[in-house]
């Protein structure tokens, strides 16, 4: 188990570094837009096609990097009421097993997606790059998301069989 552990640490940090680079190259392209517009006068065509690409990745990269650290925007308002750990372990398990569920549907079509725009390769308007490298986004991100759920299944699963033990539930935290 140890060794998977170090692999998801190292999945995470090679997102985590991925969305930092992305974040920092949409940046500079901005900044290099407002200088060309505004400075020199001298507006670039397609860098606002340019900038579709890593913003399409940091979208599925932040909603994994959500996954990851469990913090996707949810509604508690069932939680408020739960008061046994049991009842708590076995909440937690079924949302896990819903999201992982839809994951898997939407990875599905991800897929499909991902296939169909390999085969017809369309390019962007202006600077000819192949939309592959923005749309297979879609399928990496859900992907990582769907690890993420089955992480959490798993974890919460543990966490619901140990209250029949009469052993304390462990906090959730990350892998």
């Amino acid at each position: 188990m140890n060794g998977l552990k170090k692999f998801a640490r190292g999945l995470v940090e090679v997102q985590y570094a991925l969305s930092a680079a992305l974040a920092l190259a949409l940046a500079l392209l901005v900044v290099y837009q407002v200088i060309l517009r505004y400075v020199l006068h001298a507006p670039l065509m397609g860098i606002e096609e340019l900038m579709a690409f890593p913003i399409i990745w940091l979208y599925f990269l932040g909603g994994a990097n959500a996954s990851y650290e469990r913090t996707h925007i949810e509604c508690g308002v069932l939680t408020l009421y739960m008061k046994k750990p049991r009842t708590i372990a076995l909440f937690n398990f079924c949302k896990a097993l819903f999201s992982a569920g839809i994951c898997a549907w939407m990875l599905y079509w991800a897929y499909w997606y991902l296939e169909y725009s390999f085969t017809r390769w369309k390019l962007s308007d202006l600077l000819f790059i192949p939309w592959f490298y923005g749309e297979s986004a879609y399928f990496v991100g859900i992907a990582l998301m769907i690890v993420y759920a089955i992480r959490d299944m798993v974890e919460f699963g543990i966490e619901f069989f140990r209250t029949f033990s009469g052993k304390p539930a462990q906090e959730g935290g990350k892998a």
